[in-house]
């Protein structure tokens, strides 16, 4: 520090020995003298060195700027025969292009992506609605989330529920995995579930039935208004399957006091029932081998009951979070905003 440097000239011109010089200051004798020597060499500059601080940066603050800038863009609007980066491919474009050439080794590329939190993921694709009356549906749909949210809830169907080993993961000892029979044949069709959610309540409930179709679909929203039945008017938020819309369902939904609010094409995400069939796939489905559809069945309605008595277990909440991100594309959007961009 400069004062200790300045305080060991000032010990020796006052004719002070070595030894205590160093006992003053707390150091050592070595570095005494050196600050002596430096002192009558140097002279005041001696008491402000200018350390260089090791070696000179070879890669500047405008060098890893762009280094990021051309990561992130893809190789063919650069000129290059190829797709996507590799570290390889990245670090000889740098070291040869024409105008600006950055040379930097491929592990130190490598690092100053990982310092700028440049990652190498997998890319993603969105579809945009194309709905006329889009914004129109989607305003009324967050209406009914923020005002009418005890009398609104949500529908749709989950399926084909087939009869099938599905993989999953579990508890095993390392490297004996457990194991799931082969599966050749599939005599027993397929059902859907048609699945209910109160946003009230909290609380998940439906029907299986053997195929899709107007009549089921009219039997979930009886039992919707049956959970519900107190004559006033209910909020069901759907999508646009062509038998959601059947004039029978119209005529029953308006003598029953029913409104049916439909998401826009492509917007299933704005369904709020989408994030609870993450949790029925990953608790009921993987990593399962059920028998038949009574068996099945009987796994569906075991886990609903369980669900909807444990509405806050971090588990299932972990889950139905993740389902609903991955349902929306990408993290915090709402109501297809912000927009996101193509490459």
């Amino acid at each position: 520090m400069r004062w200790r440097r300045a305080m060991v000239v000032l010990a020796s011109a006052g004719g002070n020995s070595v030894p205590v010089i160093a006992d003053l200051v707390q150091t050592s004798e070595d570095r005494v003298r050196e600050m002596i020597h430096r002192f009558n060499e140097l002279g005041m500059v001696s008491l402000d060195p200018q350390w260089a601080g090791g070696r000179p940066r070879l890669i500047t603050t405008t060098d890893r700027e762009f280094i990021v800038k051309t990561a992130t863009r893809r190789p063919r609007s650069l000129g290059q025969p190829f797709s996507r980066w590799s570290i390889r491919k990245l670090a000889d474009y740098l070291g040869t292009k024409k105008g600006r050439k950055v040379r930097v080794s491929r592990e130190r590329l490598r690092q100053i992506l990982a310092e700028e939190k440049i990652t190498f993921q997998k890319t993603k694709t969105w579809k945009e609605s194309n709905d006329p009356l889009k914004e129109e549906k989607l305003a009324r749909i967050e209406y009914l989330l923020e005002h009418e949210r005890d009398r609104t809830f949500s529908f749709d169907e989950f399926g084909p529920l087939a009869i099938k080993p599905d993989g999953g993961s579990c508890w095993a000892e390392k490297s004996r995995p457990q194991r799931l029979r082969a599966n050749y044949n599939k005599p027993h069709g397929t059902r859907q579930f048609f699945g209910c959610y109160s946003l009230g309540q909290d609380e998940l409930f439906g029907t299986i039935e053997k195929r899709k179709g107007w009549e089921a679909t009219l039997r979930a929203l009886v039992l919707i208004r049956v959970f519900l039945d107190d004559a006033k008017k209910i909020y069901v938020i759907l999508d646009n399957l062509n038998h959601h819309k059947k004039r029978e369902i119209r005529d029953w939904c308006r003598d029953n006091e029913v409104e049916l609010a439909f998401t826009p094409t492509y917007s299933s995400w704005a369904n709020p029932i989408e994030a609870h069939f993450g949790p029925l796939r990953e608790f009921v489905l993987n990593n399962s081998d059920h028998a038949n559809h009574a068996a099945l069945a009987r796994a569906i309605r075991s886990h609903l009951r369980w669900r909807n008595s444990h509405k806050r277990d971090p588990k299932l909440l972990d889950a139905e979070r993740k389902e609903r991100l991955r349902v929306r594309s990408e993290a915090r959007r709402r109501w297809g905003h912000p927009r996101a961009e193509a490459a």
